[in-house]
């Protein structure tokens, strides 16, 4: 690891039990905060997970809206019971043509929140605490050289208290440090939950699938350099675990990112387009049937860029 890699891990490392919400509600003063849950089918998660950020942050955060991402079931409509505000992913910017995604969710939310920090979080975490979202906002209500805000936490699996983020320890952090050594202090990136300036988010493009996070990560290191970035532990996390099929597809994305931010950074020479199929195979009592699917991602510019916005809701 770089010797400054080492020195912003000490500097810029945080717990959230290091910012207690009465401290952070003094330091908000004027800046307003938006919470942002990306949801596809999270019915019996993302109404708990707003409830609790209603009951117990409401001095600190300003609005809570949920993207619903085409879900098949009510999670929209659990959402807005709960309190929050919730938007039809393609209803956002309808003129756009729609990109499938969780970044392309991400991005959309930037067209109708107003937040000057936007705190985000997946919307299918059990046992949801409040700490995930105020733990986020502490360096940056404390600091105003802070633009991004990284999660970390240990990720229990099938009853072992760590064992998730597998995608993680096999693609990212190996590309991570093959090519952004700087980036290597992240314990979790690609962690869910996160915290930004919006002067900052509207000023990089989004990645539309799960690769979002390690673009943001890589794009915003150039807008702003290390010392601009923050990591806070937020105890552990627990969520549904995806299956390796559904992995081997969030893998392929990731990789698929990395390439991207490759390429436009000068660090390959691209000579053929990467192939955005992916095959697997499933086991069934008359042998493996492949199974061909898309994974392709697709890129939103900055939001800066954007003429047309929506009203947000407050």
């Amino acid at each position: 690891m770089l010797p400054e890699v080492r020195g912003w891990l000490r500097h810029r490392t945080s717990s959230a039990a290091d910012w207690p919400i009465r401290d952070l509600v003094d330091a908000k003063g004027r800046t307003t905060v938006s919470v942002v849950l990306p949801a596809r089918d999270e019915r019996d998660t993302v109404g708990e997970i707003v409830g609790v950020i209603r009951r117990e942050l409401g001095g600190l955060i300003d609005e809570i809206v949920v993207i619903d991402s085409r879900s098949t079931d009510d999670t929209a409509l659990v959402a807005a019971r709960a309190g929050a505000a919730v938007h039809a992913q393609d209803s956002i910017l309808p003129h756009l043509r729609p990109l499938d995604g969780k970044g392309e969710a991400l991005w959309k939310s930037l067209a109708v929140t107003s937040g000057d920090v936007l705190v985000f979080a997946d919307a299918d975490i059990r046992k949801f605490r409040a700490s995930l979202i105020f733990g986020l906002l502490g360096p940056l209500l404390a600091d105003p050289s802070v633009v991004y805000a990284k999660g970390c936490y240990d990720r229990p699996l099938h009853g072992s208290p760590t064992g998730g983020g597998r995608v993680t320890e096999l693609v990212a952090r190996p590309l991570i440090n093959l090519h952004w050594p700087l980036l290597a202090g992240f314990v979790q990136p690609l962690a869910g939950e996160y915290a930004g300036r919006r002067s900052a988010l509207e000023r990089v493009p989004f990645l539309t699938g799960y690769g979002v996070e390690l673009g943001l990560l890589i794009d915003l290191l150039d807008l702003a350099g290390l010392d601009a970035f923050a990591q806070v532990d937020l105890g552990t996390r627990e969520h549904a675990p995806q299956s390796t099929e559904a992995l081997g597809g969030m893998a392929s994305q990731i990789m698929l990112a990395a390439w991207s931010r490759l390429e436009r950074q000068g660090k390959i020479e691209s000579r053929h387009a990467p192939s955005a199929r992916l095959a697997q195979f499933r086991k069934s009592w008359d042998g493996h049937h492949v199974l061909v699917r898309d994974i392709g991602i697709a890129e939103r510019p900055p939001m800066i860029t954007m003429t047309t916005r929506v009203a947000p809701a407050w």
